[in-house]
């Protein structure tokens, strides 16, 4: 599981099919991160979470 930003998220959909992960979870998060300031990064990291927590609880089947 990872983290990206929406400016690289094709590109890692495209790594993950290449080496074989078509479903490889990430969550994706607002570019850039770079210089942004705490309240903007607190938001980021709320989406983040948002996405991350039913990757990590879902039940595979």
């Amino acid at each position: 599981m990872a983290i990206i930003t929406d400016h690289f998220a094709r590109t890692a959909q495209a790594v993950s099919q290449v080496n074989g992960l078509k479903d490889y979870p990430f969550a994706v998060i607002g570019h850039p991160v770079a210089n942004n300031d705490d309240n903007v990064l607190r938001a980021k990291a709320r989406t983040a979470v948002n996405a991350i927590v039913p990757m990590l609880t879902a039940r595979k089947r």
